[in-house]
C-alpha cells in the first residue's frame, strides 16, 4: 500500500528513467520586480525598503551575517512566506505578468529547509521530479546519477543518505532542472572541499542564460556572481 501511494507512476517508468529525456522549453526573458520590499516578524523588521530588478542571464547574490534575513528573503522571492510591505512582480518578456502558479513552475530551490521526499528511492524521486521540472535536454536521469556519484545508491530511500548525499541530490535537482530560475540557499552546507569545487564548477554554467539568486555569507559560494546586494543596508 505504501509503495503504490509513493510511485504508481514509478511501476509504469522506473525502466525508463535512465533513457527518457523529456520535452523541455526554451528559457523565457523573465524578471522579478521588487519595489521597496519589506518583511516584518512582530516588531522586527527582517528587511525593508529593498528596491531591484533581477533578471534571467544575470546572477545575484545576497549577502549579510546571520540573521541577517537571507534565508527569510528567498522564501519571499519564491512565493513561500508573504512580504509586509511593497511588492514584487514576476514578469515575462518584460510586459507580461506571471501569477504565482505560473512563477512556481520557472523556479527550483536548493536550501537546507527544502526536505526532499524520503520514502523514495532516488530513481523513484528523480522520476517524480520530471513530472513537475523536467530535466535540460542535454543530460538523462542516469547521467544525473553519475554526475552526483550515487550510482550504488538508485535503489535506496532518501531517508538513508547520508547529508552530504543529500545535499548533492538538492543541487542536482537545483542545476540540471530545465527552468530559467535556480535559487541557492547556502550550497555547499554539508559539502567537502571535493564536492564544494564540483559546486563552483556547475553553478557557474547557470549565469550566461538563467537567473540564478545565491544567499550566502561564504564568498566562495558566490565570489563569481556579478550581482552582490549587502541585506545589511536594508534594516
Amino acid at each position: 500500500m505504501e509503495l503504490e501511494k509513493r510511485l504508481n507512476l514509478c511501476q509504469s517508468k522506473k525502466p525508463r528513467i535512465f533513457v527518457e529525456v523529456l520535452a523541455v522549453k526554451t528559457y523565457i526573458n523573465l524578471q522579478i520586480i521588487l519595489q521597496n520590499l519589506g518583511k516584518r516578524f512582530n516588531r522586527e523588521w527582517i528587511f525593508r525598503n529593498l528596491h531591484t530588478t533581477l533578471q534571467t542571464g544575470q546572477s545575484y547574490v545576497f549577502v549579510g551575517p546571520n540573521g541577517s534575513g537571507k534565508s527569510t528573503l528567498l522564501q519571499v522571492l519564491m512565493g513561500a512566506i508573504p512580504h509586509t510591505e511593497g511588492t514584487i512582480q514576476y514578469t515575462k518578456d518584460t510586459s507580461e505578468i506571471l501569477q504565482i502558479d505560473d512563477w512556481f513552475r520557472q523556479m527550483v530551490l536548493a536550501a537546507p529547509y527544502l526536505e526532499l521526499i524520503e520514502e523514495f528511492t532516488l530513481n523513484e524521486l528523480l522520476a517524480f521530479h520530471q513530472q513537475f521540472k523536467p530535466f535540460k535536454k542535454s543530460i538523462t536521469a542516469l547521467e544525473i546519477i553519475q554526475k552526483l556519484e550515487l550510482e550504488s545508491s538508485q535503489h535506496k530511500l532518501i531517508k538513508y543518505f547520508s547529508s552530504g548525499m543529500k545535499q548533492r541530490l538538492k543541487l542536482g535537482l537545483a542545476f540540471y532542472s530545465d527552468v530559467p530560475v535556480v535559487l541557492l540557499d547556502e550550497p555547499t552546507s554539508n559539502l567537502d572541499a571535493r564536492w564544494s569545487a564540483w559546486y563552483r564548477a556547475e553553478v557557474q554554467q547557470l549565469q550566461a542564460e538563467q537567473l540564478l539568486i545565491i544567499c550566502s555569507n561564504v564568498p566562495a559560494e558566490y565570489d563569481f556572481c556579478s550581482n552582490v546586494i549587502d541585506l545589511i543596508h536594508y534594516k
